[in-house]
Formats: structure tokens, sequence, C-alpha cells
């Protein structure tokens, strides 16, 4: 657990984000640094729930494999990426954020998350 704890502190670190999540495809976190009042579970189990909602329509609409899911509001985004069928890492970052700077520290974080699940 600690492995993923450093992988999520440096994504939040490197891009602005204001925390992050991993979860289980089942729904329970394996990881998790948010901010203060957000609940761990809960995030983590609409994090399992859209991302598996999301697969069933790029899969229905024959947009191939779900790669990322976001959800913007006025006050910042949540990205969801699947890391193949062994996680979801869910990003919370503000309205204001650099989405190229953070899409690249996702990308790395998920590469180094798979290859610490498998």
């Amino acid at each position: 657990m600690a492995r993923f704890d450093e992988i999520l502190q440096n994504v939040i670190r490197n891009s602005g984000a204001e925390g992050a999540v991993l979860v289980s495809p089942d729904g329970l976190a394996i990881a998790s640094i948010l901010p203060e009042g957000v609940d761990e579970d809960r995030v983590a189990a609409m994090g399992a729930a859209i991302l598996s909602l999301g697969e069933r329509v790029t899969s229905e609409l024959n947009k191939g494999n779900l790669e990322q899911l976001y959800v913007k509001g006025s006050k910042g985004y949540m990205i969801f990426t699947g890391i193949g069928d062994l996680a979801v890492l869910g990003i919370l970052a503000p309205a204001d954020a650099k989405l190229g700077l953070l899409l690249m520290e996702i990308k790395r974080a998920a590469k180094q998350i798979e290859e610490n699940l498998v």
C-alpha cells in the first residue's frame, strides 16, 4: 500500500491535483489521498461504477476500449482511468488545472500502478 500512496502523492504534487484514489474493480479503495471531508469509500464505489458504465457505453457504440472518463463540474474535474482489468485511478483536479500536464501525470502513474499490480 505504501508504494501506491507514493505514486498517488507524486501525481498530486506534480500535477496540482487535489486528490487521488486507487480503486479495485469491485469498488474497494486500495489507496487514497483525498481532501478532508471526502469519503474514500463513496469515491471508490462511484469510480468503479462510473467506469463500468463508461465501458458499456463505448462497447455498445463501437468506440473501442474505454481509456478515460471525465466528469467536469463548475469547480473542477474528476478523471477516471482504467488500469487494465486490475484497478481504477481517480484524480480530483481544480477547475484551473492544466489538463495536458494532468493527463501526462495520470498516464505515468497508471503505468507505475500496473507494474506494481501485476
